[in-house]
């Protein structure tokens, strides 16, 4: 089945269609998602819920760009939203502990890293550096998340981010760069 055939039987909310359409990218969107809110739990909730945005707006799909970049591209900005409201809700949850609102501070620990396709066999390694990939800004670290975890090449990425492939070079530099250097001035405080 080619891919316009593909979306036209989805657009037609063909149920089996879906079902193989779901079993083709749901690990690939359960792992960007991960890539994302760093929690299994909370990722399998996310994949849901782009399967469900999928199966609601198929229909506005217009082939401009790849399916999987169409997909990626509703992943990245779920997992980005949710980060964003966690984000609010932990500021919120501290002021509320620095006015003596709330009797539980909230205190962010380092996850436990379970991905299955991040193959580091240093975990504390990897929470260091997953740690200093959260500091990077937002696009830098999409674009870092979804080369160097993900896999994808520079022009799916450009597609995903609705940017030019010499823009996303040039954040992937960049983060990069950024890294190395936060990485060399950690392990140069350790010592």
């Amino acid at each position: 089945m080619t891919e316009k055939e593909l979306v036209k039987k989805l657009q037609q909310a063909d149920q089996l269609t879906f079902k193989y359409f779901v079993d083709q990218y749901q690990n690939k969107v359960l792992n960007t998602c991960w890539g994302f809110v760093k929690n299994s739990a909370e990722a399998e909730d996310l994949t849901q819920e782009v399967f469900i945005e999928i199966y609601q707006s198929i229909h506005a799909f217009k082939h401009d760009s790849r399916l999987s970049t169409y997909v990626y591209r509703i992943a990245v900005n779920k997992s980005l939203d949710f980060v964003r409201k966690q984000k609010r809700q932990k500021r919120w949850g501290n002021l509320l502990s620095i006015l003596g609102w709330s009797d539980s501070p909230e205190i962010a620990d380092i996850p436990t890293w379970e991905h299955p396709g991040l193959k580091l066999e240093n975990k504390e390694r990897a929470a260091i550096l997953m740690k200093q990939v959260e500091t990077l800004s937002e696009k830098q670290r999409v674009a870092f998340t979804l080369h160097k975890i993900e896999g994808l090449p520079y022009q799916e990425i450009a597609e995903v981010l609705q940017v030019s492939l010499s823009s996303v070079e040039s954040l992937i530099f960049r983060a990069n760069q950024t890294l190395r250097k936060k990485l060399q001035t950690y392990y140069q405080q350790d010592f």
